[in-house]
């Protein structure tokens, strides 16, 4: 079967006691249920709607790049979704669940979009409660005195599988780079086998990301966002240059989210505006280090979630069907080593 030799390319530590036979046969349950919810039949697929001819079972996807808030809470929150996705609303997995599954998504990374340090505990707990989740990208400080502290606290938590650092909450990674605090941190972070996300790519946090591969080369990175950066003619070359470098980094991942973003104050929900950003990106970081993430619910900003799985999966159809399945999900075990929590999530 194609996806028992998949599986067999795997890192095999999530599939830890599950019957190998079960799983494949709920795997192959699980690409059914997500075709038919999906609207797409077998023939359908065959014929080359979603993927080339004769391909097999649909391909599980996990998202690596969702928030999770609730503006009700007592205290509410510091963020509470994109400014033209409606008035705030909870975003919670009970709601991105049922978005989520008919699209075949079967597991997705929570990302902090909270500067608040206890949000760190309120998520995990959130987390916990639905498995769809299957790993948290936390919010620490590596430059803080008590980082290492922090760290090894949260980190009990099986699905604490990082850190998110950029430029967001005030917060400014260039300058970070050169204080020997925030670099030991971040070797703290290398040593728990842990990962760095950043946060809202510009040509300044590329070359951040390079010093501190640099200084932390063990670490790895994940680079969110990347096609919504719009190099002007005056900020080309370094950009340029920035990515020639950073294809030499084997630990650097490209998250290829953010696609269906706003060119010169519009926004389009076709392929076409995208692809050339897409080709550049996967080109220069190779099949082995793109990842899927939708962003949700901040995408709502730009288009709905189907819409956002609907754009990469019709680039993605161009491309041959194991390059598909790293980009959808085989890489985020590489770069997350998110924690598998029911037998529906691949192996």
């Amino acid at each position: 079967m194609q996806i028992e030799s998949d599986l067999a390319e795997a890192d095999p530590a999530p599939l830890a006691g599950i019957a190998r036979r079960t799983f494949l046969a709920r795997m192959a349950g699980l690409a059914t249920a997500a075709m038919g919810s999906a609207g797409h039949s077998p023939e359908a697929m065959a014929a080359g709607s979603l993927w080339p001819q004769a391909t097999g079972a649909a391909i599980p996807i996990i998202d690596t790049h969702i928030h999770l808030f609730d503006p009700t809470r007592p205290q509410g929150a510091p963020y509470t979704g994109h400014p033209d996705a409606g008035p705030p609303q909870p975003a919670l997995p009970p709601r991105y669940r049922a978005l989520a599954s008919p699209l075949g998504i079967v597991g997705a990374i929570k990302v902090e979009a909270s500067p608040w340090v206890e949000d760190n505990l309120w998520v995990l707990e959130v987390a916990e409660r639905d498995t769809i989740v299957v790993g948290v990208v936390g919010n620490l400080e590596p430059g803080k005195p008590d980082f290492g502290e922090m760290l090894g606290r949260y980190h009990k938590n099986r699905l604490f599988r990082g850190i998110r650092y950029g430029n967001l909450w005030g917060r400014d990674i260039t300058k970070e780079v050169n204080n020997p605090g925030f670099i030991d941190g971040l070797r703290l972070l290398a040593q728990a086998d842990l990962v760095l996300d950043t946060a809202n790519p510009r040509v300044e946090l590329l070359d951040a990301v390079l010093k501190i591969t640099d200084k932390v080369p063990e670490l790895r990175v994940v680079l969110d966002h990347l096609p919504s950066l719009e190099p002007t003619s005056q900020t080309r070359p370094a950009y340029d240059a920035a990515l020639a470098e950073l294809r030499a980094r084997p630990r650097v991942f490209v998250k290829l989210s953010a696609v269906i973003h706003r060119v010169n104050g519009k926004v389009s929900t076709e392929l076409a505006p995208y692809r050339d950003r897409l080709d550049a990106l996967v080109g220069t970081f190779g099949e082995d280090r793109i990842i899927f993430g939708s962003d949700w619910p901040n995408s709502d900003g730009v288009a709905p979630l189907d819409r956002i799985v609907a754009v990469v999966r019709e680039y993605f159809t161009s491309q041959p069907r194991a390059v598909a399945e790293k980009y959808f999900w085989k890489n985020s075990v590489t770069a997350y080593k998110w924690v598998k929590r029911e037998a529906s999530q691949p192996g």
